[in-house]
């Protein structure tokens, strides 16, 4: 029992530790905004998703989801330096994703989404209302 509380206890002290050395190399009061890339309007209700990014380039475990308000705004306070990947999904827009480097205590970021691309179909125009074998 008391090696149980041993362990326990060297792991909250790991977990303090690694949250005080995060502090001690900084963090950052992060503002998002999302707008439309045509005309700069804001895009309200996208899902903003931030992950870090390990030195390999790699996306780390953990993460944090965001929802955007009416002016197309949202925040994350206290969040670590280093590399953060940001991922945006919003209904009639393409995805988004880029990393950003966060090394200043207040950053502000901006992001300008794109409407869909065309798709193109080796299947012939999609226009056309009744099925080739059904005429």
């Amino acid at each position: 029992m008391k090696r149980v509380f041993l362990i326990a206890l060297a792991t909250m002290l790991a977990t303090v530790l690694s949250v005080a050395q995060k502090t001690e190399e900084g963090s950052s009061n992060i503002k998002i905004s999302i707008v439309k890339d045509t005309n700069g309007k804001p895009v309200r209700n996208a899902s903003v998703i931030l992950h870090p990014v390990n030195k390999e380039g790699k996306q780390e475990r953990g993460g944090m989801s965001l929802k955007t308000d009416a002016d197309g705004k949202t925040g994350f306070d206290a969040a670590p330096y280093g590399k953060l990947r940001i991922q945006v999904i919003a209904h009639g827009f393409q995805t988004y994703g880029e990393d950003f480097n966060v090394n200043q205590p207040e950053q502000e970021i901006l992001i300008k989404l794109k409407a869909p691309a065309d798709q193109y179909s080796i299947y012939g125009d999609s226009k056309e209302k009744t099925p080739p074998n059904k005429q």
